[in-house]
């Protein structure tokens, strides 16, 4: 299914994409589930995408009438997209698909469990590399043993407060996704937002997130 961004007039897959509805008193809201009843707007899935909807007034012209926009629209699209991903890590956890701990999740990428890798942002750069290292090797043994299939991602969008909050657990610097739907869930979700937040990128790769970038091969590589 496609859509056309409101903002460039590109005709574009629903999942590069994020709607925003219209609600009850005329405000324009983001409906990252694009579940909302009534007419949508849609926009390149992209913090500046919709930053610059917002300075053209690109809603109204959709639209075709009058709404309010809020200034700070593509901050709290981002806050809609962090919700819902601590939302479906906290359902991968109640189905047992979700891990934390660097012993656990060490263990579990070298037994080849792992769907997604989850490093807080605010993780020490030693710890970081080593987890890294380790799924690093996991996906070279992947490629050399003919998995069918993307790499597992590689995920830092939320810090260990933020997980640690939503998830009633403390200090969560290290985490993973085990095999099952709640888990691919979370991985889809963790996939946009890091598209939402990602700076311009190599089009030609499709390498895992980090940051929100998606890494070239030389420098993820490098890591």
């Amino acid at each position: 299914m496609t859509r056309t961004c409101a903002l460039t007039r590109k005709e574009l897959p629903v999942e590069a994409l994020v709607r925003f509805a219209v609600s009850p008193d005329g405000l324009i809201v983001p409906d990252v589930d694009a579940r909302a009843e009534g007419r949508g707007v849609w926009i390149t899935l992209s913090h500046e995408a919709v930053a610059e909807a917002v300075r053209k007034k690109a809603f109204a012209r959709s639209l075709k009438s009058a709404v309010e926009v809020p200034d700070d629209l593509a901050d709290l699209t981002k806050l809609r997209l962090e919700q819902r991903l601590l939302s479906a890590l906290g359902m991968a956890r109640k189905a047992g698909q979700f891990i934390t701990g660097a012993t656990k999740v060490r263990s579990a990428l070298e037994a080849n469990e792992v769907v997604a890798l989850l490093t807080a942002s605010d993780a020490a750069e030693d710890g970081r590399n080593k987890m890294a290292g380790t799924l690093r090797a996991l996906n070279h043994a992947r490629r050399e043993q003919g998995f069918a299939g993307a790499e597992v991602p590689h995920f830092e969008l939320l810090s260990s407060a933020q997980m640690g909050l939503a998830l009633g657990l403390e200090n969560v610097i290290h985490a993973a996704l085990t095999t099952g739907a709640a888990a691919q869930s979370a991985v889809e979700k963790a996939r946009r937002l890091a598209q939402y937040i990602a700076p311009a990128k190599d089009e030609t790769t499709d390498r895992a997130a980090v940051n929100g970038v998606l890494l070239s091969a030389e420098h993820d590589e490098r890591r």
